[in-house]
């Protein structure tokens, strides 16, 4: 497990915006009544937010990023780093971050760059940003989390269509002497990279005219090989192992008192996952927030739009510890210690 410790960063603000289409899992036509309620009571997901064609991650991204400076009353020159982390990017070739940076007017001495990861990203993308910003020694920093599976599912695949929502975040940090540290644990085990992927489409495996061909996979998923696919089983054998792993090192590596941490903020995966892994780690259910219900599975946004939806009022009024832990596509997880006083916390915007 890679430990760092990064000293001199705080969180200053956070925040979110969806789209502004609902979807109700209700009207997916591979659920009967029974069906629905049994991916409810497994899922905990009801609804999702889902982008038209015209939306991107950046798009969703930048709205975030734009209304959170507006509300901390940024300077736009003294914005030294962008990192965009996403697995829907805009192209191919270039990357988004400097797309992102162009867009939202930085100084073009803002330092961009764009990190390919969804569960574990915002974690991963905060350990990249904090060391940037704390080597730097000043400046602020944007971290852009989020992605847009609903475009990647199959929706004649029960198995992703319902579970994935769209989302964008933006985490605003700062460096600032004399606050507490943020403490990280990493892994990866890329063994397991089959178990979500989307096959065709990369370098690896180039799009033919094979790559459109409709597969059926198994009973009520049928999907294409430029169609996310999802191998439940290994992945919740993963996540029930791994999630209550690393927040156990992470608090063993730092001598952390596990009672006097306010929020655990975990990768919302589904809710039957979620809280084999709140029972293992013996949390209380008041300290384990979830938004599933209302948003589904945003892959990397999941942890910042929990806090932004589920936390707001504690985060803006409160001085807060909290462990954040991510988990999923790679495979990759990591878990972070960080501490918040009362932050800026913009509403929920939709696009």
């Amino acid at each position: 497990m890679a430990f760092l410790k990064i000293e001199n960063v705080r969180i200053s603000g956070l925040s979110v915006c969806v789209p502004k289409q609902i979807e109700e899992n209700t009207s997916f036509p591979l659920f009967d009544d029974e069906a629905y309620r049994n991916f409810v009571a497994t899922t905990g997901i009801e609804r999702k937010r889902k982008a038209t064609p015209a939306i991107c991650t950046s798009d969703l991204c930048m709205r975030a990023a734009e209304k959170l400076i507006a509300d901390l009353s940024w300077n736009k020159e003294e914005i030294s780093f962008l990192i965009f982390v996403s697995q829907t990017a805009d192209y191919i070739v270039p990357a988004t971050s400097p797309i992102i940076q162009n867009r939202l007017g930085l100084s073009n001495d803002c330092y961009t760059l764009d990190i390919s990861l969804g569960c574990s990203g915002w974690v991963y993308g905060m350990s990249v940003i904090t060391a940037l910003i704390s080597a730097f020694k000043k400046g602020k920093g944007l971290l852009l989390m989020g992605d847009t599976p609903t475009k990647t599912c199959s929706f004649t695949d029960k198995s992703t269509y319902p579970l994935f929502g769209d989302a964008g975040t933006a985490t605003a940090l700062e460096y600032s002497e004399n606050v507490e540290p943020l403490l990280f644990g990493m892994n990866s085990d890329g063994g397991g990279y089959k178990a979500i992927i989307i096959h065709d489409g990369g370098y690896r495996n180039p799009v033919t005219p094979c790559s459109l061909e409709p597969l059926v996979r198994d009973e009520g998923i049928e999907s294409n090989n430029l169609q996310l696919i999802l191998d439940g089983m290994d992945v919740f054998a993963f996540g029930i192992k791994r999630a209550p792993e690393s927040v156990n090192k992470l608090i063993e590596e730092f001598h952390l008192d596990k009672g006097q941490i306010d929020y655990f903020i975990f990768h919302q995966a589904n809710l039957f996952m979620n809280e084999q892994i709140r029972k293992k780690l013996k949390l209380p259910a008041e300290k384990v927030p979830y938004s599933l219900k209302n948003f589904g599975n945003t892959s990397s946004a999941t942890i910042p739009l929990t806090m932004v939806t589920e936390l707001k009022n504690a985060l803006e009024t409160k001085s807060l510890n909290h462990i954040a832990c991510g988990f999923g596509v790679g495979l990759s997880w990591g878990s972070v210690y960080f501490h918040t006083d009362k932050i800026v916390v913009s509403p929920l915007i939709e696009l």
